[in-house]
């Protein structure tokens, strides 16, 4: 089996590296990819690049910022292995939990994992993120029946033919809204994992904004009401929520 590692990257010239660092170290049971997706980026990021393409298994270059969604999806489009994740380049998260989060799935438990990092107790969570967060995840067990912990995880895992199969349609980081409303409405179950979390400020490079939170809003609702249509196999289905 293969892990397919996806990392969007825009403007993390102090980080990409060490992050590929660290995912190329992971010892796993199964063969690996690193695919780098970069976003346009206006700093040095595409310079390091060029200089680790050896290191990584693809690296696509933007020329313009077209948002995180767009880099997942165009991340998505280079995928071989059996299993994805998706890594952001700024190392609030460790690619060390990576045999934590691809068990479930090895052990077909799931074909969902998302790390949370609400549920680990010794993550030092800034408390305005906090709030919104719990809000969001609220939200989204409201309206899908769910009991998620932290729907607005970066580490998301899912079986290859799972993601692969959603159509995917936004450009920022409501994609991540975007994904757990698709894979809800496919009833598909989503395990949680404790995962370790080191919060980075907006003076350090956190890109994420208030208006951020009111368009995953209404990207959860949007999919509530309206669904979407998905083509497994050949056969185009609907999937609505009434």
């Amino acid at each position: 089996m293969k892990l397919s590692v996806i990392i969007p990257v825009y403007n993390e010239e102090t980080t990409i590296s060490e992050v590929i660092d660290k995912v190329r170290a992971v010892s796993l049971p199964l063969e690996k990819e690193i695919i780098v997706v970069d976003d346009g980026s206006n700093d040095h990021t595409a310079d390091i690049l060029k200089g680790r393409e050896q290191d990584v298994t693809v690296v696509h270059y933007s020329r313009v910022n077209l948002g995180k969604g767009v880099a997942i999806r165009i991340g998505l489009t280079y995928v071989t292995g059996d299993i994805v994740i998706i890594q952001d380049a700024d190392l609030e998260l460790n690619p060390e939990e990576y045999q934590r989060l691809i068990t479930p799935i090895l052990n077909n438990e799931t074909n969902v994992v998302y790390g949370s990092r609400f549920l680990h107790p010794a993550n030092k969570i800034p408390r305005k993120t906090l709030w919104a967060n719990k809000f969001l995840v609220w939200y989204t067990n409201l309206l899908y029946g769910s009991h998620l912990t932290d729907m607005e995880t970066a580490y998301k895992v899912f079986r290859a033919e799972i993601i692969k199969n959603i159509p995917l349609t936004s450009h920022r980081f409501e994609i991540e809204p975007e994904i757990t409303a698709k894979l809800l409405l496919l009833k598909q179950h989503i395990k949680e994992i404790p995962i370790e979390y080191n919060p980075r400020t907006p003076d350090e490079g956190k890109k994420i904004k208030w208006h951020d939170g009111i368009l995953a809003l209404w990207t959860l609702s949007k999919y509530r009401i309206q669904g979407f249509a998905v083509k497994p196999d050949g056969a185009m289905l609907s999937h609505r929520a009434y």
